[in-house]
């Protein structure tokens, strides 16, 4: 600990050796840390089987890359609850339904409600048209098959 009485040029010493300091006992601590280490390679330890070793050939997999990221950002959407609990919402009535009655079904804010229901509507799930001021969703087809299916993993 540095005095606070000390001139500037006293202080700035001692901060500048004590700097040096440290800067030499990492130097050393790291050139005695490499010295002791074993200098040999990971090569060895990483087996690499020849073709005809091992068991039968890996089938490549049968989905494909477009449908695999389709369905991981429909599962994403269906993957919050208050967005799942929409879907059934909608699922459940035989007409479409305001967003003003949405809205009373849940505990949180129309913007939030809105926003759910944007993502819903972008994967398909649901879809709207406005009527005046308002906005008047349903579940489509595909919505209603994502849900059964969603409902099976219970």
């Amino acid at each position: 600990m540095i005095p606070a009485v000390c001139s500037p040029v006293k202080r700035f010493r001692t901060i500048w050796a004590g700097l040096l300091r440290q800067k030499i006992l990492t130097i050393i601590d790291v050139s005695c840390y490499s010295l002791g280490m074993e200098k040999t390679t990971a090569s060895h330890l990483i087996t690499v089987p020849s073709p005809g070793a091992c068991c039968e050939p890996v089938r490549s997999p049968s989905l494909p890359v477009e449908q695999a990221t389709a369905l991981a950002e429909r599962l994403k959407t269906l993957a919050d609850p208050t967005r799942l609990r929409m879907l059934d919402l909608l699922a459940q009535q035989g007409d479409s339904l305001c967003v003003c009655h949405i809205t009373g079904q849940f505990p949180i804010h129309q913007p939030t409600i809105s926003h759910h229901l944007r993502l819903l509507r972008e994967a398909g799930l649901v879809d709207c048209e406005k009527r005046g001021v308002w906005a008047y969703y349903w579940a489509t087809g595909e919505g209603k098959r994502s849900l059964s299916l969603v409902k099976t993993f219970l």
